[in-house]
């Protein structure tokens, strides 16, 4: 088992999770994290940090569409160990469904 951000992190991005992670394998993107599930190591800390609950066990129906999309993305993405600051509309968009066509393959930039 890994844990899979979901598109409910799309264009929230609040990274609280990063924080808590021992094994630093979130990677960032312009507008969504994701988890290189092959570094996660299940430990389950980073679901309950998550603000927008976009962090869901690859055995939940709802992660099953995204491990793919996390692996490819974590890929191209850089890493991120720091938390940073999210993007100032979050909180509008934190509970909004199906943000899938919202997501954004461009690296995070500092």
């Amino acid at each position: 088992m890994t844990y899979v951000v979901t598109d409910a992190c799309i264009k929230c991005k609040y990274m609280d999770c990063v924080e808590v992670c021992p094994v630093d394998c979130f990677y960032a993107g312009e507008n969504m994290l994701v988890i290189n599930p092959d570094e996660c190591i299940d430990c389950g800390v980073c679901e309950p940090e998550c603000p927008a609950e976009a962090i869901l066990p690859d055995s939940d129906d709802r992660a099953t569409a995204w491990v793919e999309t996390n692996r490819k993305l974590a890929a191209d993405w850089p890493n991120m160990t720091r938390k940073g600051t999210p993007p100032a509309d979050a909180d509008d968009w934190k509970g909004v469904a199906d943000k899938g066509q919202y997501l954004s393959t461009e690296p995070h930039r500092d």
